[in-house]
């Protein structure tokens, strides 16, 4: 075979690959061999965000030639008519006619795309349905996004610079709404920016929020950025492209090269490399591979929540309904500012413990509301006269709207005027097993209550729908309520007259020993001091400590069995080995149990420092970690206990499980149990500016523990730090900044009144300020620079004599001294320079 063909095997599949040697791109010599070559090394993780999504592409054949001769390209949506059999694709029916899509499920897939010189890969927000193939499954309507995007385009005047300050403007918007963002240099001319949604909304709703976020955007920065499609209308702007979100849209794919003249790539960044814009460049395929070496995949975290890594066999996989959102309804007819009950934005998801619970309901006429925990949701029906202690009488049950999962624990007043107003409290509680369950039709379950509940104990239900018109004008909201026989002979019930006497029952067990990967971490959202404030004796207040998450599942020790300790991180990976001083927490509980904490390392002045503890976040020799250990202890801040003694308290309210946790957990060396804050928010806020953490962590004091889930009952409250830094020197600007400057060089003074460098600011500038900035810096310059500055952070830099006064906000200070995500403020002309101190 000639030298520049290769007959390779990729994953069972033999593929020609041919041409190695020509040129694609000539500008720098790059070969199709290395293209190919860069594809096979990326495949990993290319595949992780493109997985079940299709492919179209985007093909130079002849290469992507030169500015003053560029290569011919092509758009390819369908297969070739030779292409593989094994190849995975999907058929879309269009109005022009059926297309068969491929789906980058494998090497061999990618590979195969990339001989056929699709330089770039597009790929859509959503995925099709596993294991649908007829072409009609796949419409408009079935098209549910587990991710939104923002393209970030610079109009003519403008460039990356420009792109990467829109950037943190979206990304301060989303954080706003619980969203986490993530940054990639598109590899062409801006910005891409990704946030995982959970997948309940259509293509059309999350396009319609995404633009009504750019002209949100648009409104309050109209001089910088435009949302409007028409390109005469981006000139000097930056255009948030919001319509990638559409159903019939797609984005170039995560790790996909481009076209361009240079081999770059649409590249994952970090948002502190996005820190100073005018330093940000696009990266070549080289660089990428040699980032993934250190820094592994920065979009790892997106995948997991858009659920692309839980993708199985394709070919084998049953097809699954399009998601629906099942609490609209709900959300609907309640207020949050207005009822105390729980409003999440998303139904949960169910796990192998199904919960049920009953209330007892003082609205308009007394009732009670059975609740049984399916497919996320509570399902819910109305008992008039509670559940039957008869078999031989049945009871009317009106199914009403699906409820949260949160709602198993929600005890309390909703106020007159609002839907179902009136005293809740919780009658019966506990786990079922269902016998069986048809949707809309019947439902037998068997229901294990609590002996003091007002069950009585285990009991078995039959629910069956009437079709009859009842109460109500709805027949499929019409249903009787049956006792089987079986549960009559069994312990007597309690009848509905002693429910006031009923005890609120404890959590129901699970096996004693549990799978860490049960119980990936409850995550905080996004929150704000004054809605907190609102409402403050609803919430309890916890420092938030600058560390690492852990769940801890422990084995506790005896006097024969030293026992053991398990660290899972966040991401599921084991942390055990890294930090063997923390195993000690075996001998602080007294039986086997399941915590959850922050690993962290303290700095000089007893405050916890992220940038210490990352000394020890990636060792793996032993030898390199008992040499750092010494040097850098760990302790482990537990502040949540999931389950004790082989019982769960996942369903347990936060305030029971804390006082839990200070009976099962002694403090030692290397472990504490940190009190909730006993005081006002504002007092919590204050004692956490002074310990210098980042903020508070704010939970509801009934929040039931949900793993894995991002939910507004815990909400981290953040410190908006300032402080005055001196301006001594500018980096050049780039596009809209040319004639101004990239970012400003900070500093200050220590305590001998010498200045030390404490890093840069790019972000927080409107035009005006940045004229007038750059007149001021013109007429104190320098030639030399007035601190000593990191060699890569001199490049292109021009100095100034330390006269100008700034106050900026910053997220923290680094362990090198740095400010952490500063953001401009303004100037300050009522503070000496001298006064600027560290």
């Amino acid at each position: 075979m000639a030298r520049n063909e290769q007959q390779v095997s990729i994953d069972g599949h033999r593929l020609k690959l041919t041409s190695l040697d020509k040129v694609y791109y000539p500008q720098t010599g790059t070969t199709k061999g290395e293209v190919l070559d860069y594809y096979a090394r990326i495949a990993p993780y290319l595949i992780r965000h493109a997985r079940d999504r299709i492919a179209t592409r985007k093909r130079w054949v002849d290469g992507v030639g030169t500015p003053d001769k560029p290569g011919n390209v092509f758009f390819e949506k369908d297969l070739p008519e030779g292409a593989p059999s094994w190849i995975p694709s999907r058929a879309i029916k269009h109005s022009t006619g059926t297309k068969h899509y491929p789906l980058i499920q494998d090497q061999a897939t990618l590979m195969y795309l990339a001989q056929m010189a699709s330089l770039e890969l597009h790929i859509p927000q959503w995925r099709v349905l596993p294991g649908s193939s007829d072409p009609g499954t796949i419409t408009s309507e079935t098209r549910y996004p587990d991710r939104m995007v923002f393209d970030l385009d610079p109009g003519e005047g403008r460039e990356l610079a420009d792109c990467v300050e829109v950037a943190h403007l979206v990304r301060e918007l989303l954080n706003g709404m619980g969203l986490e963002v993530f940054p990639l240099t598109s590899g062409s001319k801006g910005v891409h920016l990704y946030a995982p949604l959970d997948g309940t909304s259509t293509s059309q709703q999350v396009s319609d929020v995404a633009h009504e976020l750019a002209r949100t955007l648009e409104s309050d920065h109209p001089k910088l950025i435009v949302s409007a499609m028409k390109k005469t209308l981006r000139k000097n702007k930056v255009f948030i492209d919001w319509s990638q979100n559409s159903a019939s849209k797609t984005t170039v794919a995560p790790y996909s090269m481009r076209g361009r003249f240079a081999p770059t790539v649409a590249a994952p960044r970090t948002w502190e490399e996005l820190d100073d814009p005018a330093s940000v460049e696009h990266l070549r395929f080289e660089e990428v591979l040699e980032r993934i070496e250190d820094l592994g995949d920065l979009l790892e975290p997106l995948a997991e929540r858009a659920g692309a890594d839980d993708a199985g066999d394709m070919e084998n996989a049953e097809p699954k309904e399009a998601p629906q959102d099942r609490l609209t309804t709900y959300r609907s007819m309640r207020d949050p500012d207005k009822t105390p009950e729980p409003v999440p934005d998303s139904h949960g998801k169910s796990g192998d413990e199904l919960i049920f619970v009953i209330q007892e309901h003082h609205a308009r006429r007394l009732h009670w509301d059975l609740r049984l925990e399916h497919e996320g949701v509570l399902v819910s029906w109305a008992l008039p006269k509670g559940p039957p202690t008869d078999p031989k009488r049945n009871h009317l049950a009106i199914q009403t709207e699906d409820h949260p999962i949160e709602y198993a624990t929600f005890e309390g007043t909703i106020p007159k005027g609002e839907y179902g107003g009136g005293e809740m409290t919780i009658w019966d509680w506990g786990t079922y097993e269902v016998e069986k369950w048809r949707d809309g039709k019947e439902v037998t379950a068997l229901l294990h209550g609590q002996p003091d509940g007002g069950l009585g104990g285990t009991k078995e239900f039959a629910l069956f729908n009437t079709g009859e018109h009842g109460p109500n004008d709805d027949p499929a909201r019409n249903w009787m309520i049956h006792l089987k026989e079986s549960s009559a002979k069994q312990t007597t019930s309690k009848s509905t007259k002693d429910a006031e006497e009923r005890q609120k029952p404890t959590p129901a067990k699970v096996p004693d020993r549990a799978d860490p990967a049960d119980y990936p971490p409850m995550l905080a959202t996004l929150g704000k001091v004054d809605s907190v404030r609102h409402h403050a004796d609803d919430w309890a207040f916890e420092m938030k400590w600058d560390g690492v998450r852990a769940i801890a599942t422990v084995q506790a020790a005896t006097d024969d069995d030293p026992g053991a300790v398990t660290l899972t991180s966040r991401n599921g990976l084991d942390m055990t080995d890294t930090y063997p001083e923390l195993v000690e927490l075996a001998r602080c509980v007294e039986h086997d149990c399941v915590l959850d904490g922050e690993i962290v390392a303290f700095g000089d002045g007893g405050n916890p420092e992220f940038g210490r503890l990352q000394r020890r976040i990636k060792l793996t020799k032993s030898k390199d970690i008992e040499q750092e250990r010494a040097k850098t202890p760990v302790y482990l801040m537990v502040f949540d206990v999931l389950r004790t003694n082989g019982e769960s308290l996942l369903r347990t309210p936060y305030e029971q499980r804390r006082q839990r946790l200070f009976e099962i957990v002694s403090e030692s060396e290397s472990i504490f149990v940190p009190e909730a804050f006993d005081g006002s928010l504002d007092d919590a806020m204050t004692s956490s500016k002074k310990l210098k953490l980042e903020g508070v962590l704010a939970k509801k004091k009934d929040s039931v523990y949900l793993p894995g889930k991002r939910t507004k009952t815990w909400l981290k409250l953040k410190h908006s730090m300032s402080r005055e830094v001196l301006i001594v020197g500018w980096r050049d600007g780039k596009g809209g900044r040319q004639n101004t400057f990239g970012s400003l060089l900070l500093a200050a003074h220590d305590e001998d009144g010498e200045l030390t460098y404490m890093g840069r600011v790019g972000t927080g500038f409107d035009m005006h300020q940045l004229r007038n900035i750059r007149e001021q810096l013109d007429s104190i310059t320098r030639k030399t620079p007035p601190v000593e500055v990191p060699a890569d952070q001199r490049r292109d830099a021009h100095w100034v004599t330390p006269k100008l006064v700034a106050d900026v906000e910053y997220g923290g200070i680094t362990r090198d001294g740095r400010l952490r995500h500063p953001v401009w403020r303004g100037l300050r002309d009522d503070i000496d320079p001298e006064d600027v101190t560290i």
